[in-house]
């Protein structure tokens, strides 16, 4: 965590290139310049970004999509790969925390992807959302468990949702539980018009009181020839505009910067996060104003696995907790009050532990 407890944030709301995955990733490259160059120490960029937001999904019929679905995948971001060394190399050059969006490929699947990038240039966290929103699942697979998680970086605690993963009240609780001191809060923009801004405003400040953190967000921006390319029926063309607010926001809910409806920019704001204790002492969410014995959340935070050992009879498991799982290599939780090694607190062998830990 950095001793410096004043960290000046941008959000960046520009277009993509819709026509080269490189010209996309020229413009990041070109805004982490430019942001640095106004002092800022944590970059927030929006929502797929990289190489761009599928706007299609939203506005073609399905059978229409094939050739745009087969384009994203060609430009897609592997990870590791150039995209991720290029963006490294410019936070560890600038010496700042970065969060990029970007449309991952892996293998014979795209991920909506956030990544976050230390100022040493060192990919910190790789998360995929955890549910794609309506037409998005016609594009995205779904993340897991493991991508619900905080970071520590040079600026402080980072976690980051996309989009609707913000109506999840659950995902946002995983974060909390951990200490988020920033959130970086990603969107398309350029979609459903006002009423999406809107909404987002309110979502992202509840957000901002209900964790006492600092909100980040930034969502992208169309072109009017970049509507047309992407809503030929003119009669579409709507729903690839407004919808924006790039902002950020404080743990008392409060605008730092007035936000960005329309047009490129990076609006800088610097975050006290003395801001999050002043806002803690009051009300602790995951702390004294918790009641965890009433309430909780059950996470499972274990990365998807595709592979998985086939259920055993009871014998074998019995067989297994001996062989496989010694007291002494137990961890501590098993032999505390829950029926000894590789059991339940009923004493029957534990079914996870057995098949998912063999």
């Amino acid at each position: 965590m950095s001793e410096n407890r004043i960290v000046r944030a941008a959000a960046v709301q520009i277009a993509p290139d819709l026509d080269r995955p490189e010209g996309t990733l020229e413009r990041v490259l070109n805004a982490i310049d430019e942001a640095a160059a106004k002092g800022a120490r944590f970059m927030v960029f929006p929502e797929t970004f990289v190489p761009y937001y599928p706007y299609f999904s939203f506005v073609l019929p399905p059978a229409l999509q094939g050739a745009e679905h087969l384009r994203l995948y060609e430009r897609a971001v592997a990870v590791p790969g150039p995209v991720t060394q290029a963006v490294s190399a410019a936070a560890r050059r600038h010496g700042v925390v970065i969060v990029l969006g970007v449309n991952e490929r892996d293998h014979g699947s795209l991920y909506n992807a956030q990544l976050v990038f230390d100022a040493d240039g060192t990919l910190k966290l790789k998360r995929r959302k955890i549910t794609p929103t309506y037409h998005e699942r016609m594009i995205w697979g779904q993340g897991d468990g493991a991508g619900l998680t905080v970071v520590d970086t040079a600026v402080g605690r980072v976690g980051a949702l996309a989009c609707w993963e913000h109506y999840n009240p659950l995902a946002r609780y995983a974060l909390m539980a951990r200490h988020e001191e920033i959130h970086a809060a990603q969107f398309p923009g350029s979609l459903v018009g006002q009423i999406f801004a809107d909404q987002m405003e309110v979502t992202i400040r509840h957000h901002a009181l209900e964790a006492a953190c600092f909100v980040v967000n930034a969502t992208g921006w169309l072109t009017d020839e970049q509507v047309a390319q992407v809503c030929p029926d003119e009669r579409l063309r709507g729903a690839c505009r407004g919808g924006n607010c790039t902002a950020i926001v404080s743990p008392e809910g409060k605008h730092l910067a007035d936000p960005l409806g329309t047009g490129e920019g990076i609006l800088v704001a610097d975050m006290d996060l003395a801001l999050v204790t002043k806002r803690k002492r009051m009300m602790d969410s995951v702390g004294h104003y918790a009641r965890p014995e009433l309430l909780s959340l059950l996470h499972d935070d274990r990365p998807a696995s595709f592979v998985h050992q086939p259920i055993r009879s009871q014998h074998q498991y019995r067989s297994l907790d001996h062989e496989q799982f010694p007291a002494s290599d137990e961890p501590s939780h098993a032999s505390a009050g829950h029926g000894g090694p590789g059991r339940d607190a009923d004493g029957t062998p534990d079914q996870r532990v057995a098949v998912l830990r063999r």
